[in-house]
Formats: C-alpha cells, sequence, structure tokens
C-alpha cells in the first residue's frame, strides 16, 4: 500500500516533487521551536489546486494522514508530523502555490497563492500603491496559507485586525479532493455561510488553502516610532490606552520587559536604548501619509508620563527600535529548546497576570527562565520559558490554568496544534468543542487532515 500511495503521489505532482529521502524531509518534520517532530512517509509539494485534490484523494484512499505545511514557522506542533498519528502521514506543503496576481485597484484586493510568503505579498502590495494590514517578525519565511489556517496576528491587529478581517475569498481543497472556490472579490456578499472565516484559524484540520483573496489598506509611508521606559504593565496600559482614544495614527503598541532587553542585547549586540535600567518597556508606532512624529510626540505628551522615552522617524532608528522587540523570538531560541506560550488576557487582568505567572513557573520548574513580550492593545502576551524539559508539560499547565483562571484564552494568535488541544474544551466549554467536532465530522469524516491538531476524536 505505501509503494501504491506513493507511486500515486508522484503522478499527482510529479516525481521531483515528492520528497522520501530522509535529509530533504528533515526540516519538514520539526517545528521552528524544534519541540515537535515525528517522522512523514513523505513530503508532497503541489502546484495547484488540481494537484493539491489529487494528493488527498490518493492519500484518502490509501488511509493516509495528512499534514498541510506552509512556511512552519509555528510555535505549538500545527504543521508537523505528530508521534502519536499511527497512520501514515504525508506533509503537503504549499509552498509551490506562489501566484501572485495583479492588484484589483479598483476593489483594493489582491488574490495570491497559499504559499505565498508575507514579505513577497507586503512587497507586491507596495508595488500597486497599497499595503497590507497584517505584519509579524517571520514575514520572509510565514506563509499566506498559514495565516489564514491560524488567524494570524502580529503587530497591526488594533489597527486592522488579523487575517480573519483581511479575507474575502477563498480557493481550498477538502479531504476527499473536491476543491472550494470563491473568490470574487466583492465586499458585499450574504450568499450563504462565509467559508473563508470558517477556515480562518482551522489550522489545516478542515481543508487545504490554496488560495486567497485579501484586502489591502492604504499605503501609509511615513512612520515614526518612540520606544518609552516604565514602571510596569500597569503604567504601560495606562499610556497605550491613551495613545489609542487620541492618536488615530496609532498602528503597533507592543509591551516587552528588562531581561528581554538585555537578552536580545546579549545574543543581537547594540546599545541599551537609555542610560538607566527599567523595568518594562512600551514601544509604539505611527503611522500616515504625512510625517507623524509631531503628532506623536504631542500624543505621548499629553499621555500619562513615562519615565523616559526616545523617538525616531527615520527608517535606520525606527529599524533599531523595532529590533529590541522583534529579536526576542531569536535571543530566547539561542539560549535553548523553550516552552512557548501564547496567551491574551483582558486588559484589566493583564497586571495581575504578569506579576503572578513567573511565580507559578518557578513553583513547577525552579530556575527557569521566563520572557515575556506581545502586544500590550490585544491583551496578547507571550512567554519563552528556558530551562525545563521540551517534554515537560508542567510549565505549559502553569501558564494555560493562570489564563483561564483570569478570564483570558489560552491561544490568542499561534493556535491550538497539538501542544494545547487539552486545553480546549477548558478555554472553549464542551458545547463549543462538540459544535467544531460536527463540523470537522462533516468536512473530514475519516479525520484525515492534521489529526491531532485543534480538536481530539470523540470518546
Amino acid at each position: 500500500m505505501t509503494e501504491q500511495l506513493l507511486a500515486a503521489l508522484r503522478a499527482a505532482v510529479g516525481e521531483s516533487h515528492v520528497l522520501t529521502d530522509p535529509d530533504l524531509r528533515a526540516t519538514y518534520q520539526v517545528d521552528w521551536t524544534g519541540r515537535w517532530r515525528a517522522e512523514a512517509l513523505a513530503v508532497v509539494r503541489p502546484g495547484s489546486a488540481e494537484e493539491t485534490a489529487a494528493v488527498l484523494r490518493a492519500c484518502a484512499a490509501a488511509g493516509a494522514a495528512v499534514i498541510p505545511q506552509g512556511g512552519n514557522t509555528g510555535l505549538v506542533g500545527g504543521s508537523v508530523p505528530h508521534a502519536a498519528e499511527a497512520r501514515p502521514q504525508v506533509v503537503l506543503s504549499t509552498l509551490r502555490l506562489r501566484d501572485l496576481e495583479p492588484v484589483d485597484s479598483l476593489a483594493g484586493e489582491v488574490t495570491v497563492g497559499a504559499g505565498v510568503t508575507l514579505g513577497a505579498l507586503q512587497a507586491h502590495a507596495r508595488e500597486a500603491g497599497f499595503a497590507f494590514g497584517v505584519d509579524l517578525g517571520a514575514r520572509d519565511s510565514a506563509t499566506v496559507g498559514g495565516m489564514v489556517a491560524t488567524n494570524a496576528g502580529g503587530i497591526r491587529v488594533l489597527r486592522h485586525g488579523s487575517m480573519r478581517a483581511q479575507l474575502v475569498g477563498v480557493e481550498a481543497v477538502l479531504a476527499d479532493g473536491t476543491i472550494l472556490r470563491r473568490l470574487p472579490g466583492m465586499a458585499k456578499d450574504n450568499t450563504g455561510y462565509h467559508l473563508p472565516s470558517l477556515l480562518a484559524g482551522s489550522e489545516g484540520t478542515l481543508a487545504v488553502v490554496t488560495r486567497v483573496r485579501l484586502r489591502l489598506v492604504p499605503l501609509l509611508d511615513r512612520r515614526a516610532a518612540a520606544l518609552l521606559a516604565v514602571g510596569g504593565v500597569a503604567e504601560a496600559l495606562a499610556i497605550a490606552g491613551e495613545l489609542r482614544r487620541t492618536l488615530s495614527w496609532l498602528e503597533a503598541a507592543e509591551l516587552f520587559f528588562e531581561n528581554g532587553l538585555e537578552l536580545v542585547l546579549r545574543h543581537g549586540g547594540g546599545q541599551a536604548p537609555f542610560g538607566a535600567r527599567h523595568p518594562a518597556f512600551l514601544l509604539v508606532e505611527a503611522a500616515a501619509a504625512a510625517d507623524p512624529t509631531d503628532a506623536l510626540v504631542e500624543a505621548i505628551s499629553a499621555a500619562p508620563p513615562a519615565r523616559d522615552a526616545v523617538v525616531a522617524s527615520d527608517e535606520g532608528g525606527r529599524a533599531r527600535l523595532w529590533a529590541l522587540r522583534e529579536r526576542h523570538t531569536e535571543a530566547i531560541n539561542a539560549e535553548g529548546i523553550p516552552h512557548k506560550v501564547d496567551v491574551a488576557l483582558p486588559l484589566a487582568r493583564l497586571a495581575e497576570f504578569v506579576a503572578r505567572v513567573v511565580p507559578a513557573i518557578e513553583a513547577v520548574a525552579p530556575g527557569a527562565r521566563t520572557y515575556l513580550y506581545g502586544h500590550i492593545c490585544d491583551g496578547n502576551l507571550h512567554l519563552g520559558v528556558v530551562g525545563p524539559p521540551p517534554e515537560d508539560e508542567s510549565v505549559d499547565d502553569a501558564v494555560l490554568r493562570l489564563t483561564i483562571e483570569l478570564g483570558g484564552t489560552v491561544s490568542a494568535e499561534h493556535g491550538i496544534g497539538a501542544a494545547k488541544v487539552a486545553w480546549l474544551e477548558a478555554d472553549r466549554g464542551a458545547a463549543d468543542v462538540a459544535a467544531m467536532r460536527a463540523i470537522k465530522r462533516a468536512l473530514d469524516p475519516g479525520w484525515m487532515l492534521n489529526p491531532g491538531v485543534l480538536l481530539l476524536p470523540a470518546g
């Protein structure tokens, strides 16, 4: 049966796009954190929706599981094979689906393939005088299809929303090979269920996204950033809240802490932004058609006072400030294989969470080093915990338990993946999860797509 499946896959996509050599498969079989890995029978790289459909039909006939994968930048084991899966597993890479159609300037929309990277999409939109509303630190490797599958958020959610808010049409392939294609580019389309919204955040468990139609936003290429030294979370929240209320051009508001800054400087070099040490930092950026520097400075001056501040409107200066925030992930990874936890809290409970989470981690993992950073206006914090072995789930459990206690969500933007599958019902409730399972069974009755991710079969 294995040889028959491989033959069918080669017939579907061509021999050169069915990878069976262990060295060629290696990077597709482990996630970005290094915590999640397992063997795949093959990695298959279709070049169209029709080839994707043929791959899925072949896997269904052979009883194989299919793991959809984009740029493989996930942090929760959601796009790699799963060690607990008994069936043969085929990684379906969307990286060949890289079509960039011309920007529809009248509608302010564009249709692109699932394998297009965020960076390529941003450059394509810019050439036509537009911008894309979502931005991530992994922009040069994260793909559009993966971002839809996880409903990615990033640094501009407070102004433009997450991927679901950008999605106006989709082409996707169901587990039985049926191709769904709704790419009309119409802002008003009330013809039944909005399938693009259903697939956004489904983590590859309902269908394989092959193309998407996305809304674009005006290109605002005049920017100013400010880094504010603050005494803690409450102070950062007060300032960010006031800026959000008074500065319509505010596009990002990011929070990080002293130990994270020191780690970034140790691994990436550079100078500390202030002469004195401070407990926490708030990084904000405004974007407009004209230089927003004066407006940003005025808004900061009228907001609750910070301990210190530095403003940059030139590209180099802004890049240096943003590096202090965006290099957190790579700096934490340089310390060892981290536990990566992504949560969101009601803003009123954010300071309490930060005060309680480190003691909660230390109670189960003495000596663990915890680094927090995130998107403060979204209540979204990322935690990188270094020290405990990768297989030790006690750290993750402690963080997620506290998150639920404080009324938060166990996944703000990374998804549930394999890492948090046991926590979904505690977060969403039994009724919600039962509804999700019903949708899964309707679209993928054989539980073929990404088994072990997001949902576990009932019973």
